[in-house]
This record gives C-alpha cells, sequence and structure tokens, in this order.
C-alpha cells in the first residue's frame, strides 16, 4: 500500500453577505480559518455555522481562488480540495433563507428583556442596595445629609466658589485642570442653574418629582472656548443658554474654573506650546 501524505491545511478566508456589510456594500470578513483540503463542502459548511450563523442547509458557498473564476461549491459530497484552494482564498457564505426568516441580533429592540420592580429588588438579599444597607452607605448612613439639604449644601458651595474666584459673565477664563499643551480657555457667556442638566447623586429623586426651588438649583458656568474642544453649542436638553459655534460650549462647575489673564492663543503661542510638548 503506497504513503499517502496528510493533506496540509490552508488558511482561508471566511466572509459573509449574512452578517452586516461594510460602508461600501462589501461582504464583511469574518474570520481566517484553516481548511483541510479532504473535507466534504457539507463538512465545512458545519464548521462554517458558528461562524456566521446560517445553518449548514441554508449555506450557499462561492469560492474565490486568486488567478481563476469564481466557483459555486454547490455539491455538499465534493472535496472541497477539488476547488483549488491556495493561501489567500475566500469562501464567501451566502444565506438562502428569505429575508424574514434570519435572525436579526443587532436589533436589541427586538429582544425580550427581564424587567425586575423596584418593589423586588428592594426586597433581595444579595443585591447591591441590601449591601449598602447592611454598612449604612448612602441614604441608608444615619448621618448623612437629606437630599434637600445636600442640594442646599452644594448651591452654597457653588455661590462661594463664585465669589472667591471672581467667576462673571464676559472674563475669561481656563477649564481645570488644565497644563501645556492642553489648556482649554475661552471667555465665560453664563453663569446660573442649567435645569436641562440632570442632577447627579442626593436630590435627583427631588428633580424628578417636580421644579426645584432656586435655592437648591446647583450653579453652572457656561463658557465659549476658543478651540472647538467642547461639547455643544451653548445649549442643553433643548434650551439655549448663550450662542456660540458647535463644539465651542461648555459647562463645568465653578470649581472648575480659573480667571485670569488668558488672551486667545495665537500661532507663535501654539507653536511655542507645541515645542514644549515636544
Amino acid at each position: 500500500m503506497a504513503f499517502q501524505p496528510t493533506p496540509t491545511d490552508i488558511s482561508v478566508i471566511i466572509t459573509s453577505t449574512a452578517a452586516s456589510r461594510t460602508t461600501d456594500g462589501e461582504p464583511r470578513f469574518l474570520n481566517e480559518r484553516r481548511i483541510t483540503p479532504t473535507w466534504t463542502v457539507e463538512q465545512v459548511k458545519s464548521k462554517l455555522e458558528t461562524m456566521t450563523g446560517v445553518p449548514p442547509g441554508s449555506q450557499r458557498l462561492r469560492v474565490k481562488v486568486p488567478g481563476r473564476p469564481d466557483q459555486w461549491a454547490d455539491n455538499d459530497q465534493r472535496l472541497i480540495g477539488d476547488y483549488g484552494l491556495v493561501k489567500g482564498t475566500e469562501i464567501e457564505v451566502h444565506d438562502s433563507r428569505p429575508q424574514a426568516m434570519r435572525p436579526n441580533f443587532t436589533d436589541l429592540s427586538s429582544v425580550d428583556k427581564y424587567e425586575m420592580t423596584t418593589e423586588t429588588y428592594e426586597t433581595l438579599s444579595d443585591s447591591v442596595l441590601a449591601w449598602k444597607r447592611n454598612q449604612k452607605l448612602g441614604r441608608f448612613d444615619p448621618n448623612a445629609l437629606s437630599p434637600e439639604e445636600a442640594l442646599r449644601k452644594q448651591a452654597e458651595k457653588d455661590r462661594s466658589e463664585l465669589a472667591s474666584r471672581g467667576i462673571a459673565v464676559d472674563k475669561r477664563a481656563i477649564i481645570l485642570p488644565s497644563s501645556p499643551p492642553h489648556i482649554r480657555r475661552g471667555t465665560i457667556r453664563f453663569v446660573g442653574p442649567v435645569p436641562t442638566i440632570p442632577i447627579t447623586g442626593p436630590g435627583r429623586e427631588l428633580e424628578q418629582n417636580g421644579d426645584l426651588p432656586a435655592e437648591l438649583q446647583p450653579i453652572w458656568v457656561g463658557i465659549e472656548l476658543d478651540e472647538p474642544t467642547g461639547k455643544n453649542d451653548g445649549s442643553v436638553g433643548g434650551h439655549r443658554y448663550f450662542e456660540c459655534l458647535e463644539k465651542c460650549g461648555a459647562f463645568v462647575k465653578p470649581d472648575k474654573v480659573e480667571v485670569g489673564d488668558f488672551p486667545p492663543l495665537g500661532l507663535d503661542d501654539e507653536l511655542d506650546e507645541l515645542m514644549e510638548e515636544i
């Protein structure tokens, strides 16, 4: 009996038209897979199911060998090596199922989600809430401030920062922390409450229940930046507080603002700061 050498596996590129396509409409690259030439087409399909999500019976394979015309591997019993596989070959997987029968794993809106009621969550003994309750943290701390007291204390701190830092509309300022060459500077355009910025931490329940009194609302400083390194155009949540170009607006807390003689950067200044970074 003649010696039969073991066939050498060939690295093949796997793409799929069933997966999300690229921006230019081409089949999406999935991965490289080593293929044994003595596998049948049926065996190859079964191994590609985990990569493409397409059942073997719904797969149609298009074999693209460099320098040769494309071939359809429609005979499940034929050896895949008979199609002349070489390094750089691409196997394109087509899904023969109607579009309506293909599962859409990218549309999360169609996926059933488990939702737990607040009442049920509060009865659990192994939740984060239960741990906080046992450790007397957050709202379970007997010495913790009430939401109203916490908001009032924050608002008083904000007003104190405004006075001590000399923060006022039309003054020049930088946003802290700042160090060359990443200094964000601009002109103060707004000082006051911004109800459209949600409150985090203590007091958010009060905000959800209705408008907060003026003395409890946090203070924000709106800055028109010299460069487009901000997040907005002076508006937040559909309400405009000042005018500026897109990405040139920023709202920060008073303790993050330093007022001073910070003129707009000129070309020479930008070059100096670039050289400092180098």
